[in-house]
């Protein structure tokens, strides 16, 4: 499967939360296919520095705004038509589930509505990102898109999971009613550069702690899975999704699975830390195994991750390792 690239020079591209984590890197490649790109934050979560180096960039402006309440109308940049809208603004951390509930529905909800008729009077493409959160703890492992879940709706981590099925049902709802030209990509657990130390998921954690020499800390017995994904290789999934016909929802990430323990471990040994492993309670909901079943992204987008586990974490400790403000002395390599 080849998909030919749909949006690049002489192309507008709306990207919601364009600060965050993810966002950013994809205002980046958007950026360097010629596209113009305007970036929506109201800075919950995001943070002016990750998009700083694009201040002088001509094809890219950044809005300060909620998107929950609507689009500013009277913002230039926001005035003209766009010919992609890309919801990618959310908080997204276990941390984030306790201290930003309300915003995290708004943003699911409202927000998804008022981009929807957006998109629909623009005649837009709509790429939602969606979650892995959607299959909940799942009972089926790895999880295709055609499994629906194993979710507690009224959990602390339920703002998250229910606001983007709640954005998927809505998405859909536009496609069938309207014919809008939609995309659903289920993101699971991604890592890389310009996560915030303070973030609550696991590698951003376990790198400042190693970097600072501090225990790591696992919650339960650190036997629960994950396959990380490096952000690049998630950035490159999503443009597939975007450029391709496809509605979804399609599973991006990685198919590398490992503990917690193991992936601590691994941090450790890749900071040369002293630190040691430690445990705390489980948290609530915390799902014990979490791998994307990806035999759609490949076959109908020629998706497949590129970045090792290892050259990715090795490339996030060395952006890390320039923000946790004290730092130990341990080597990076």
């Amino acid at each position: 499967m080849v998909v030919v690239p749909r949006f690049g020079a002489g192309h507008r591209v709306l990207v919601t939360g364009g600060a965050g984590f993810v966002p950013s890197h994809l205002v980046d490649a958007l950026l360097a296919r010629g596209a113009s790109v305007v970036a929506v934050d109201n800075f919950v979560t995001g943070t002016k520095d990750n998009v700083a180096h694009l201040a002088e960039h001509s094809g890219f402006a950044l809005v300060e705004a909620d998107v929950a309440d609507g689009l500013p109308d009277h913002h230039p940049a926001l005035a003209q038509r766009f010919d992609a809208i890309m919801h990618m603004a959310s908080p997204a951390s276990p941390t984030d589930f306790a201290t930003l509930p309300i915003e995290i529905l708004r943003v699911g909800s409202q927000a998804t509505l008022h981009l929807l008729d957006r998109a629909l009077k623009d005649g837009a493409r709509f790429i939602l990102a969606s979650t892995s959160e959607a299959y909940g703890d799942p009972k089926v492992h790895p999880q295709p898109e055609s499994y629906w879940g194993n979710v507690n709706p009224v959990g602390v981590r339920s703002v998250y999971d229910e606001s983007k099925r709640f954005a998927e049902a809505a998405t859909m709802a536009y496609h069938r009613h309207h014919g809008l030209d939609v995309g659903i990509v289920r993101i699971f657990n991604t890592y890389g550069p310009r996560m915030r130390p303070d973030d609550g998921r696991a590698v951003p954690t376990f790198i400042t702690q190693a970097l600072r020499g501090q225990p790591i800390t696992l919650h339960g017995t650190g036997s629960q899975t994950r396959s990380i994904c490096y952000v690049d290789d998630l950035v490159r999934g999503i443009l597939l999704l975007l450029d391709s016909t496809e509605t979804g929802p399609i599973n991006c990430g990685t198919e590398d699975e490992f503990s917690m323990r193991e992936l601590a471990e691994l941090i450790i040994r890749l900071t040369g830390s002293d630190s040691v492993v430690t445990y705390l309670p489980r948290t609530a909901d915390d799902p014990e195994m979490r791998r994307p079943d990806l035999t759609l992204a490949r076959t109908r987008l020629g998706f497949a991750p590129s970045v090792g586990v290892e050259e990715g974490l090795r490339r996030t400790i060395e952006h890390f390792a320039q923000r946790v403000g004290k730092v130990s002395a341990h080597r990076v390599g």
